[in-house]
């Protein structure tokens, strides 16, 4: 067993394919860790950031078998930054097409940032198929979450990385950033896509963690990865996710009240603000609520990773 405060020792997929979803996408995943272990799945963030090796590392791999995969347009997944037939419905029946084809009964589901938000859709919907979540920097998706982080709120915090942001945009458009952003990501000016993509994906990517990393920021700038998290993203939030109503998640926790939980929120999260975490702490008090006093949004910070480690290694004792 590792020490708490350390992530468990890189381990390569013994199972990685494509599944076809749709007529359009085809997913990719892979499966790592313990061939008969307690099953895992991991909800990546974004919408549109993809999976990466690192995210195997917080499950024991003799205890569990972990299965990370890549959700439609983005990563690995085919058609890249495909905007088309990408919804959070969508999404949830893609794990429950991939939970069918690997031949799981019930999984653990895991998920950070929109992570949380679609394993929270998804445990709403199945509820009968998840064994316990394990959710981090809540976000539900809410108007008032996206004002916040892209229309004025967070830019009080982070002034100097706002003006950037702001600067693909002309002066007539910024009432509505979203929708300027949206408009330069779906249009048919290659340049002017990119470069929205990359302000949009360095604003984000520069905010996360109260410690910048330069590795990050490298991968979040790189044309691949900014064109996919951009158009996925804004594509998400200027359809309020997909949902019935604004406040979806939180009108709905009676669905996944008896499922074992654990949320972990960062008290310094820019991203996804602890306000949200705290009124799902208030609906829900039967989920194990842990705040992490310095933290920012970012799954790589210590005392993340410590609360992460501690919920992964408690359940898989269960």
């Amino acid at each position: 067993m590792t020490d708490r405060l350390n992530l468990f020792s890189p381990i390569e997929p013994h199972d990685a394919g494509m599944l076809r979803v749709s007529d359009i996408h085809e997913l990719y995943y892979e499966v790592s860790g313990a061939i008969d272990g307690k099953p895992v799945v991991v909800c990546h963030g974004g919408p549109g950031g993809g999976s990466t090796p690192s995210m195997r590392r917080y499950f024991d791999p003799e205890r569990y078998k972990i299965i990370i995969f890549d959700q439609r347009g983005c990563g690995k997944s085919k058609p890249h930054a495909e905007l088309t037939d990408n919804t959070t419905w969508a999404l949830i029946e893609d794990m429950e097409k991939l939970r069918c084809h690997l031949g799981v009964e019930r999984w653990q589901v895991f998920g950070g940032s929109w992570g949380s938000t679609l394993a929270l859709a998804y445990a709403q919907n199945h509820p009968e198929r998840v064994s316990e979540l394990v959710l981090r920097g809540i976000f539900t998706l809410r108007r008032d979450e996206l004002l916040w982080f892209y229309q004025g709120g967070a830019s009080w915090i982070y002034p100097d990385a706002w003006q950037d942001y702001l600067a693909p945009i002309p002066e007539t458009e910024r009432g509505d950033m979203i929708s300027a952003y949206y408009k330069r990501l779906t249009g048919d000016d290659r340049s002017a896509q990119l470069r929205a993509a990359k302000a949009w994906s360095i604003w984000e990517g520069g905010t996360v963690s109260l410690i910048p990393s330069e590795e990050r920021m490298q991968s979040f700038s790189s044309d691949a990865f900014a064109i996919a998290f951009a158009r996925i993203e804004c594509h998400y939030f200027i359809n309020g996710g997909f949902f019935e109503r604004d406040d979806q998640i939180l009108a709905n926790i009676d669905k996944v009240r008896a499922i074992p939980t654990v949320i972990v929120q960062g008290r310094y999260d820019v991203c996804t603000p602890m306000k949200t975490a705290w009124e799902m702490h208030q609906r829900w008090p039967e989920a194990d609520f842990k705040l992490i006093q310095d933290a920012g949004h970012a799954a790589s910070e210590p005392g993340i990773i410590d609360a992460l480690l501690r919920a992964t290694n408690r359940f898989a004792r269960s």
